[in-house]
């Protein structure tokens, strides 16, 4: 039994490869725009974790991803005409088809909430163009910090004022399942074998005994609105 759940969000609610991809089509067309997009979104993880590391004050996401923005053009030897525009393609990313329809039949349940690596500036403006029909907004903004660090999933739940056990990550990724379990959490897996493309290869299955596993979010809201029922 918990009485919220919070999301990853990139991946696990949005098609961050395809909507990027779009992005850089329509203001980079001379070049691959989803190597692009690729490419770009592989700069995440490592200036996330200089700020982890205490090489670098908190910054938020929408920054880390303006200037990788301006390194990955500089390494495709390419002008953007507007950086500010196609730096907010992160705010206009497409929800998976089984995401609002899931998410609103969780809402009737449960709190839901995204626990995100983004600002409460871009998760807001993406939740507007997504429809994706959040509680409150938590995450990196509220813990000044990037997950997988335990302080993340713990502000959260503390800005619910629920205990861990009270509340679910759910997420598309192991990583970030595993993570929020070792802070006490309940923890949910949803795969989504297509964020990465045709070849991906990683989080295609849970690799642990999750409390939830579910085919979508359809699915997802089922359990958790049986569970309660129990």
């Amino acid at each position: 039994m918990v009485d919220a759940l919070i999301f990853d969000v990139f991946g696990t609610c949005v098609d961050w490869r395809g909507s990027v991809a779009r992005a850089v089509a329509a203001d980079l067309p001379d070049i691959d725009a989803e190597a692009f997009a690729t490419a770009w979104r592989a700069e995440y993880d490592p200036a996330m974790a200089r700020v982890r590391d205490g090489a670098r004050g908190y910054v938020a996401l929408d920054d880390l991803h303006l200037e990788n923005l301006d390194r990955v053009a500089h390494a495709f030897a390419v002008g953007v005409p507007d950086r500010l525009r196609l730096n907010a393609a992160w705010e206009r990313l497409d929800p998976w088809p089984d995401v609002v329809a899931g998410l609103e039949r969780l809402k009737k349940e449960v709190i839901i909430a995204p626990c995100s690596n983004g600002s409460i500036a871009l998760m807001t403006r993406l939740a507007r163009h997504a429809g994706l029909p959040w509680d409150c907004i938590l995450g990196a903004d509220i813990a000044r910090g990037y997950k997988p660090q335990p302080e993340v999933y713990l502000a959260a739940c503390a800005a619910l004022r629920l205990p861990p056990e009270a509340v679910m990550m759910v997420a598309a990724h192991n990583d970030d399942l595993a993570a929020a379990r070792r802070v006490g959490l309940r923890t949910g897996f949803v795969p989504r074998p297509r964020e990465h493309g045709p070849g991906q290869v990683r989080d295609l299955r849970p690799e642990s005994d999750w409390d939830l596993v579910a085919r979508d979010f359809v699915d997802l809201a089922e359990q958790v609105a049986a569970n309660r029922k129990r």
